[in-house]
């Protein structure tokens, strides 16, 4: 594409930073101009805080905490003297303890965003600066700088590729951190770039100016056009390198970057962070509201009681209790009163609650990251919560989103067994014939005979291995076949250690295999590729390769033999080379199908290898046509495609291979554990859709068991709803029948927001979903289409999905569903699922590190998962449910007290304890004993949890701390405080001391009340612990001690005489806690108390029993006998064939490998033409 004016000039004018951008403009090597746009710099930003606004800012966000808020307002009421019936600095200490625990968490948290921020910008990067290049740090590149890249680099933003040290300015690229793959792959630059090389003066020259779409989330799209000496070229994603990509197997390359920072597809991909709350916290939260709106009503009662006393006995009182001047009337003095109770009652939700809360899922975090068990030692990699408030959430999770590449599969590709000429390889056997499991102490085979063998590579079966070294034909076909037709490029800087670069794993597994039976893939050009055949040097000529595609399903080389054979080799789909053999192999088709089979069943990635000897007069005119076709402007896929088949049959079966997609290990037992805890698993991958689904296979996702597992493949809005309906008519086909309560409801109320209850399907069936179809599927017609499909199944397999498009569907599950999700990932692709999902855990390791820095949870292998929800995740729920429940409990016994005082008292707000007791009571009294059960408790441990899934099921049914939980705590605190002030009333109402003298005054009452609330809250407690340590002892026993010596220490003479404004209650302890009535009355209160609650807890699992009581009565028996080791799973298939074909590269690769722009030689330069692409 000829002619124009350069698009950039330097009269356009500068844009603001704030205005959307539409498109992207940049001249090379010119900041002045570029600055003009405001494009943003490539620092990274994560952090919150500066030294200077750490402290308003972090004040300002936790008083935007309604309680927070709550306490400050309480806090200047108590101030008033006229209405404050409590010393201010009960409030002020609690608030003070509050504020600067969490504000030293934050700060820390902070403190390590801003360590890891600067460990980013500070990266070096070598900078094109004045004709030289020098050394920088990433936070001063800027949009439209030139940069240089070494071998192992990791590219510093989005950049043009504009040339570098391979032919053709090839640049090889790892993305790890992108999607989880470390296969390689190819970008190229432009060719009018490609020429400068690495002249540092023809870079600096460089001028050119770019127009390119605005920044976006777009991995695999970029659309742009070079305008360079009044020529434009086109770009594309083929030459634009990623930030968070490494460059791979390219000794240098140099760049123009094109978006820097937050503009990079890295960040666009980092989806947008939310604060997470959990489940908890927003119950919490409403019952909270509701709390105060009750203590509001309550408090406006007690004030009409108190107005109403004031007009009919509080007359008599005048003479000796005159009214202040302040209140001139009983109105005045009940709107007064009202303020007080609002001030004594607010303790029915302690501030102390969120300080606690904050603290034991501190203390729940750090048993994550101290799990032994969760540690990866070849890794040195243990598990870290990244976050400390979502810990009981993971005691809720119902759906888990997953990736697979790097999450469920190492992405390691080991060549595991093969059929040839239909034999079978690949299993070992004893002296007796008996299979042999392989593991690591099983012999491997010796490859010493062959001096190219990559050390590395593992295989058990001698049989093999002799036959190669007897001659064997075909296995010497087989394996020649495999060191030929493939798409690898070899490297070898040092000679004898050859460096394959594949575009996939697999492919350079069957390749690596080939190298170490014999049959070496040395080198290649164009027209040739050298191999080393058993010690011998051979040079093939390449005739043609016939590429890939996702119809053809298979790959083809052409190639003439040294003895000038022409010979066709195949390999590809069994589901398709069947179709396309000899019929004299129908026998060994058989027999090879029955192993593809096995092979499948063990959930190998499968390819059968096929050959046929060409007529060179055939092979000419077959030529002939191939070229034509090639050099057709018109349909030019199709005509080849046809030319392709031509010669694509009547091939011979040599054989197949089974390649083993390593799975990460204990993922199956994990998947089977998990299910057995009822938490479905999706997998969500931009792998193709047989990958995936034989992953699926090998991880017990699916199984043999299945009553079906329907595929959705349509590519229209009508097929695709004709599929998902198809597919829930079989799961359950009530479902689609207009008396269904769902349809009721959205034909009914189609605006209101519907939560979709877990339906029960017939049977048990899996999903298959590609991302083609899933686009249509979650437009807003069909979303609750298939919400309601997949939901109903037991494993659904998401393939070709973008990363919005798993970000998607995590929020269709959310929206829809009253249930926790959880996503799990290794790449930045995942990034968007991870943040989307209520819980985000990411996979750390060799996979990159933006998926782990993005995650609430990170470990490094996907079986820790069990452990993270079963185990911490259970007890964490279980933990923070019983402390809720005792809390509210406590509060509400210790604070409904007054109100029961107040009709003894005019309804005038007098408290009924202490002062100092009301400011220690959940500061220090109680809150040592909760805490040392929410920290420590155990119902069972760990090895249980594991073994007996089924104990999770509770917490994904949120039973244990619900609306209906805290209406019992209300109950049971009223109840309590009833209990607690009469009890103690009626012991000292009109009584007398053993010396004769009276003892019914308002101090000694306080004491007796004091006493027995915190005797029956430590029985309480002790009934609730289940694992008894000996801190929990300490803590328990000890806190009521202390609060026995802190009565005598507060009511010692000595603390009067000093401060008798202060300490009033003056030897009251001593006098009182010394009669007998006084401790037959605390007996008679904690019995009362406690008595129903132990009926309660002893009486619930026999007459109205749950799952887990069931589960925890099948526990206690197994503990009578030695437990039975975990069953392993058996991976085998039954049933008709199941293709477990995998193929190794993209589409177009085999054009890029006859091109010779893959070749170490460089040719002739051309003359200065702009192409178009």
């Amino acid at each position: 594409m000829r002619g124009g004016a350069p698009l950039c000039g330097g009269k356009r004018s500068s844009v603001a930073p704030a205005q959307k951008e539409q498109d992207r403009r940049l001249q090379a090597n010119n900041r002045e101009f570029n600055t003009k746009f405001g494009y943003p710099s490539n620092t990274i930003k994560t952090s919150k805080y500066s030294l200077l606004n750490f402290l308003p800012m972090n004040l300002f966000e936790q008083f935007q905490r309604l309680a927070n808020a709550y306490f400050l307002i309480l806090l200047c009421l108590q101030l008033i003297p006229q209405i404050s019936s409590l010393a201010w600095y009960s409030t002020v200490i609690p608030l003070m303890v509050v504020l600067s625990i969490t504000g030293v968490k934050d700060a820390i948290d902070d403190l390590k965003r801003h360590r890891s921020d600067k460990q980013v910008n500070n990266r070096p990067v070598l900078l094109l600066v004045n004709g030289k290049v020098e050394e920088d740090k990433w936070m001063n590149v800027q949009v439209g700088d030139i940069i240089k890249l070494e071998n192992n680099h990791m590219v510093t933003a989005d950049i043009l590729l504009l040339s570098s040290s391979e032919p053709y300015s090839l640049t090889y690229i790892e993305t790890t951190e992108l999607d989880g793959e470390t296969n390689l792959k190819v970008k190229h630059a432009v060719s009018v770039t490609s020429e400068m090389e690495d002249n540092l003066e023809l870079l600096s020259a460089f001028d050119g100016n770019i127009r390119c779409e605005p920044p976006n989330n777009k991995l695999d799209k970029f659309t742009g056009i070079l305008t360079y000496k009044d020529n434009k070229y086109l770009l594309d994603q083929d030459k634009l390198l990623l930030r968070g990509c490494t460059i791979r197997n390219t000794d240098w390359c140099y760049g123009l970057v094109i978006y820097t920072g937050p503009d990079t597809k890295l960040m666009q991909n980092s989806g947008k962070s939310t604060f997470k709350r959990t489940r908890i916290d927003h119950l919490m939260n409403v019952l909270v509201i509701w709390i105060f709106l009750v203590l509001g009503i309550i408090c406006f009662a007690l004030a009409i009681g108190h107005s109403i006393w004031e007009n009919k006995k509080g007359h008599y009182f005048q003479i000796f209790l005159p009214r202040q001047k302040y209140v001139p009337s009983s109105f005045v003095s009940a709107v007064l009163v009202f303020w007080s109770y609002i001030i004594i009652l607010n303790t029915v939700v302690p501030i102390s609650l969120y300080v606690s809360v904050e603290i034991i899922r501190l203390g729940n975090s750090y048993y994550i990251n101290w799990d032994q068990k969760m540690f990866c030692a070849p890794r040195n990699t243990p598990a870290q919560a990244r976050t400390t408030t979502l810990n009981e959430e993971l005691g809720q999770v119902k759906y888990v989103f997953s990736d697979k590449t790097g999450t469920l599969t190492q992405n390691i590709m080991i060549f595991n067994k093969c059929s040839i000429n239909g034999k079978f390889y690949g299993n070992v056997f004893d002296k007796n014939g008996q299979k042999v499991e392989i593991s690591e102490q099983t012999e491997k085979v010796d490859f010493s005979y062959n001096k190219l063998a990559d050390p590395k590579f593992s295989f058990y079966d001698k049989t093999l291995v002799e036959a190669v070294k007897n001659g064997d034909h075909w296995v010497h076909l087989f394996f020649l076949s495999l060191s030929l037709c493939h798409t690898v490029m070899s490297e070898e800087k040092v000679e004898g250690e050859l460096v394959y670069q594949a575009q996939s794993p697999d492919e350079g597994a069957l390749v690596t295999a080939a190298r170490n039976f014999g049959f070496v893939f040395r080198s290649r050009t164009s027209e040739t590729i050298t191999i080393v055949e058993m010690g011998i040097t051979k040079v093939y000529k390449l005739l043609a390769i016939l590429d890939f595609n996702n119809v053809r399903k298979r790959m083809s080389v052409i190639v003439q033999t040294p003895e000038n054979r022409i010979m066709l080799f195949c390999k590809g789909a069994d589901t398709i080379l069947c179709q396309l053999l000899h019929p004299s192999c129908r026998f060994l088709q058989d027999m090879t199908m029955d192993h593809l089979d096995n092979f499948a069943s063990e959930g190998l990635r499968t390819l059968m290898v096929a050959y046929r000897e060409l007529d060179d007069a055939f092979y000419q005119d077959w030529s002939s046509k191939h070229t034509e076709a090639y050099l057709s402007l018109e349909n030019r896929e199709d005509k080849l495609s046809d030319i392709y088949e031509e010669i694509e049959k009547d091939l011979m079966l040599i054989g197949a291979t089974a390649i083993e997609d390593k799975l990460q290990d204990g993922v199956p037992e994990t998947i089977i554990t998990l299910n057995k805890a009822k938490i479905k698993l999706w997998v969500l991958t931009g792998d193709k859709q047989e990958t995936a689904v034989n992953i699926a296979y090998s991880c017990n996702i699916f199984n043999e068991d299945m009553d079906g597992v329907f595929l959705v493949e349509g590519s229209d809005n009508e097929t695709v709803l004709k599929e998902l309906r198809s597919a829930r008519n079989q799961i359950k086909p009530e479902s689609l029948l207009k008396t269904d309560p769902i349809n009721i409801h959205l034909t009914t109320k189609p605006r209101k927001p519907l939560r979709l209850p877990e339906e029960e399907p017939n049977g048990n069936y899996g999903l298959v979903i590609n991302g083609y179809s899933m686009a249509y599927a979650l437009e807003r017609n069909l979303e609750l289409e298939l919400l309601r499909t997949a939901c109903m199944c037991n494993g659904v397999v998401c393939c070709r999905m973008t990363p919005l498009q798993k970000a998607q569907v995590v929020e269709l599950v959310k929206r829809y569903k009253k249930v926790v999700t959880l996503a799990i990932g290794d790449g930045a692709n995942d990034v968007g699922m991870i943040k989307a999902a209520h819980v985000g855990v990411g996979i750390s390791g060799q996979e990159g590190m933006q998926a782990m820095l993005s995650s609430d949870f990170t470990f490094s292998q996907f079986q820790y998962l069990q452990r993270l929800l079963l185990v911490h995740g259970r007890w964490s729920y279980n933990r923070m449910c019983k402390f809720l429940s005792y809390f509210f409990y406590k509060n509400f016994a210790f604070t409904l007290v007054h109100i029961w005082y107040a009709f003894f008292n005019g309804f005038s707000a007098q408290t009924v304890y202490d002062n100092w007791f009301i400011t220690f009571y959940n500061l220090v009294y109680t809150s040592l004993p909760i805490l040392g059960l929410s920290l420590f408790d155990q119902d069972i441990n760990g090895m249980w949890s594991l073994h007996i899934p089924e104990l999770y099921e509770p917490g994904q049914a949120n039973l244990y701390f619900n609306r209906k939980a805290f209406v019992k705590c209300l109950i049971h605190g009223i109840y309590s405080s009833l209990v607690l002030f009469f009890v103690p009333m009626k012991t000292i109402y009109n009584s007398v001391r053993n010396d004769g003298k009276e003892m019914s005054g308002y101090q000694s009452f306080s004491v007796i009340v004091q006493t027995s609330l915190l005797c029956v809250m430590t029985i309480q407690i002790a009934l609730e612990t289940t694992y008894w340590t000996f801190i929990s002892h300490f803590f328990t026993w000890g806190s009521l001690s202390f609060y026995f010596w802190v009565l005598f220490f507060l009511y010692s003479d000595d603390l009067f005489l000093m401060f008798p404004n202060v300490f009033q209650f003056h030897g009251v302890a001593r006098n009182t806690l010394n009669q007998p009535q006084v401790w037959l009355s605390v007996i008679l209160s904690v019995a009362l108390c406690v008595l129903p609650v132990m009926g309660y807890q002893l009486l619930k699992p026999i007459f109205w029993p749950i799952g887990v009581d069931k589960a925890l009565s099948r526990i206690r028996d197994c503990m009578k006998r030695p437990l039975a080791p975990r069953a392993q799973p058996k991976r085998r298939y039954m049933g008709p064939h199941r293709s477990a074909y995998a193929f190794s590269h993209k589409s177009g690769f085999g054009a890029l490998i006859t091109s010779g722009k893959t070749m170490k030689y460089k040719l002739p330069k051309k003359s200065n033409c702009a192409l178009k692409k």
